[in-house]
């Protein structure tokens, strides 16, 4: 089955809305004639307004990175799926190793989260990744499951049609180590078969999987190459024009 490669920049906490403006009108050009991609980025809550604006009518998506899972109430500080679905956006990050690690959340306010999200139309891109002493202990996979069905839980097919997964080994986050392409290919293949235990083998073809560490221009074609690699979830390459698209066109060469 054909996956089309799915490629979302993760700014995290940079860019004014001045700068991220500035950075959406330079990469626009730069993969407009990118067909065989999906290119999403994902700028801070203030940012947003600004770069929907200057993506509208073109290819490149807008997504947020973080979501309430309430519609509305006492929750200062958050944003709710709603809110955003009004300033067009169409992919939300959940999830996130930071956001585990700083901000606690857990498999349960994932699932929340995504379920909110799809309610509201816009679509989760579910951050799973297991820690360094995770790995090294051979807790991998018994992480990796336990995430999945715990922020999947209540899903149904349909959900997971819109529903990404981004498999972010957190010791490969913004550190330089990258897991080997057939490495992170095991691992997503793991992956993949949990959710077709849980949603049965078709859902689970259909599911879009990204790679969430340390991805490059000089490395993204060769972990995307990878049959169950179907793109990546980008942090500090993401952040210039220039390295960002070069990593998206060589990802799909």
């Amino acid at each position: 089955m054909s996956r089309k490669v799915i490629i979302a920049g993760n700014w995290k906490m940079n860019k004014t809305a001045a700068e991220g403006k500035a950075l959406a009108e330079e990469l626009i050009p730069l993969v407009s004639d990118v067909t065989a991609c999906e290119v999403v980025i994902c700028p801070t809550f203030t940012t947003l307004t600004s770069v929907v604006e200057v993506c509208k009518g073109t290819n490149v998506k807008v997504g947020a990175q973080n979501v309430h899972w309430a519609e509305s109430g006492a929750y200062t500080g958050e944003i709710s799926a709603e809110m955003l679905k009004e300033a067009g956006v169409e992919y939300v990050i959940i999830g996130h190793s930071e956001r585990r690690q700083y901000f606690g959340e857990t498999d349960e306010t994932v699932n929340q989260r995504a379920k909110a999200s799809l309610a509201a139309g816009l679509k989760p891109i579910v951050c799973i990744g297991e820690l360094l002493d995770e790995r090294e202990g051979g807790k991998t996979e018994e992480v990796l499951e336990h995430q999945i069905r715990e922020g999947m839980v209540g899903l149904s097919a349909v959900d997971m049609d819109n529903t990404v997964v981004a498999y972010e080994p957190v010791w490969a986050i913004g550190t330089g180590k990258t897991a080997t392409p057939e490495m992170a290919q095991d691992t997503q293949a793991f992956i993949r078969g949990v959710v077709a235990d849980m949603f049965g083998g078709e859902v689970a073809e259909k599911l879009r999987i990204q790679y969430g560490g340390s991805m490059k221009p000089e490395n993204s074609g060769e972990l995307v190459g990878q049959r169950d690699i179907d793109g990546g979830l980008i942090g500090g390459a993401a952040l210039k024009a220039e390295s960002f698209s070069q990593l998206i066109k060589n990802a799909v060469a």
